[in-house]
């Protein structure tokens, strides 16, 4: 299964961005370790896994401590070594679905989706974003919404934290 992974660190106010490999990695924590190496002293660092065009994991460290990981999908832990390494011990209700009485997010103006799609389950931290700006149902939705990629719902993020041409030019290398 083929993957994405980036990682996007905010130091003094601004943002840098690295690809990271994951080739190798045994547990979460050699996961978290290589954040970690892409900038030490980073506030917050978060790293974005897309895997297969169907899948996105996220995870995100703060200054370096307590790591968080929301996936977009559990089945990533089934399809794959690394899918099971990064979502395989989450629990599988997610932050933020309580709410799931109140209106839907929209992705945007002109279309209102599902907060959840009814057939991903999503794992983990949806809330992981709430305080850059992205609640848990904002990112449930954009997850959910019917065409959307893992890079699709990267950029959007990024968009939204600033840092989404540092995301970006990732791609294009």
């Amino acid at each position: 299964m083929s993957y994405f992974a980036a990682a996007a660190a905010r130091i003094d106010g601004g943002w840098t961005a690295a690809a990271v490999s994951l080739r190798g990695v045994t547990d979460i924590e050699e996961v978290a370790d290589r954040l970690r190496d892409v900038e030490p002293d980073a506030e917050l660092s978060l790293l974005f896994v897309e895997a297969d065009d169907t899948y996105l994991v996220i995870l995100r460290l703060d200054e370096g401590e307590d790591l968080r990981v929301f996936g977009s999908d559990s089945a990533y832990a089934e399809e794959s070594r690394l899918g099971a390494l990064l979502v395989g011990d989450l629990k599988t209700s997610v932050t933020g679905l309580e709410d799931v009485d109140e209106p839907p997010v929209s992705v945007d103006d002109d279309s209102e989706q599902p907060a959840v799609d009814p057939e991903a389950d999503p794992v983990g931290d949806a809330d992981l974003l709430a305080d850059l700006g992205i609640p848990a149902q904002k990112l449930l939705a954009l997850c959910s919404h019917e065409g959307s990629m893992p890079g699709d719902v990267t950029a959007e993020v990024c968009q939204v934290l600033g840092c989404a041409d540092e995301v970006e030019e990732l791609r294009e290398v």
